[in-house]
């Protein structure tokens, strides 16, 4: 499994810095926004810093203690979402989920842990306060296409029921069927609520749903034709 939050302190560059990405192997710096405030399980905010987010992963930095910097990949979030409810956060945030291989016993445990045990590895949530709102739906769009430029990875005996739950034409083709993809199919798995990177069954239902109502248009024509055949 992927890492979830992790220390990031790997800087280069003056005074703040700026992350060091893995280039080499084709990350790419994707956007940056600076003025947020982290927010971790369920402590208190960490100062404001600069946010950046790569084709890989988000990080955090802060502006004032280059050994202060936070990072996730976009594999380990399983949902992200633009949140302005003051009864579930007092400021408008990007609230996201976090995978971690702890159960849930010592996640729901972590979170409540005071700041110096705190384990990151087991946080399973995480708040990024910008402070200008109104950057909100920016950094939630940036946050969808990273997301998608790093879909689940799809187990070869998993089938249409695995991996990501949005298929394509091409992706139903490569797996042998010979169902064309509805039209309301969507490339593009974003909502104005948020964003699930993770395996649902909806896809499946819907593929199978597809699938029967075929058969039975098959089934009914083969009737229709038996009706009018002269043998009967």
């Amino acid at each position: 499994m992927v890492p979830g939050l992790r220390q990031f302190t790997d800087r280069t560059g003056e005074v703040a810095g700026v992350p060091v990405l893995d280039t080499d192997n084709g990350e790419e710096m994707k956007y940056v926004q600076p003025g947020v405030a982290i927010v971790i399980a369920n402590r208190s905010p960490e100062s404001p810093g600069t946010l950046y987010i790569s084709s890989r992963k988000v990080v955090w930095l802060s502006d004032v203690d280059r050994q202060k910097g936070y990072a996730v990949d976009f594999l380990a979030l399983s949902l992200h979402a633009v949140s302005r409810d003051p009864e579930s956060f007092p400021s408008p945030c990007i609230y996201t989920q976090i995978e971690t291989e702890a159960d849930d016993d010592e996640s729901d445990k972590s979170d409540s842990e005071c700041q110096e045990t705190l384990d990151l590895s087991k946080v399973t949530e995480m708040r990024l306060v910008p402070s200008d709102p109104n950057q909100l739906d920016t950094l939630f769009q940036i946050f969808c296409e990273c997301a998608e430029l790093n879909p689940e990875p799809i187990e070869e005996d998993e089938g249409f029921g695995g991996g990501n739950w949005v298929f394509s034409a091409d992706q139903l083709a490569d797996n042998g069927s010979d169902v064309e993809a509805p039209e309301w199919f969507s490339p593009n798995p974003t909502s104005s609520i948020g964003h699930s990177n993770g395996d649902h069954d909806i896809a499946r239902t819907v593929l199978e749903l597809q699938i029967n109502d075929q058969r039975f248009e098959d089934a009914e024509e083969m009737e229709r034709e038996n009706e009018n055949s002269p043998h009967n």
